[in-house]
């Protein structure tokens, strides 16, 4: 599953709203929107989020999380 820290990334950064970091990133509202709602994350591209974490000077595992998701029977 994915995760990310957008919503705190942005709070640290002073960033207020989506439509600000769409300006400083140069990426659509719409593709910030579904990060911030953490809404269809897996189809997000990496070099969408590796211009984000440019934008704002962190890195990667900053910005997303990635833990595995258990299995019915417990194997990973």
């Amino acid at each position: 599953m994915l995760t990310n820290n957008l919503q705190l990334i942005m709070a640290q950064k002073k960033i207020k709203t989506v439509t600000h970091l769409s300006e400083i990133t140069g990426i659509s509202r719409g593709i910030l929107s579904k990060l911030w709602h953490e809404e269809q994350m897996e189809t997000l591209k990496l070099e969408t989020l590796i211009r984000i974490c440019d934008s704002l000077d962190i890195k990667l595992s900053e910005l997303v999380e990635y833990e595995p998701v258990e299995q019915a029977n417990g194997d990973s």
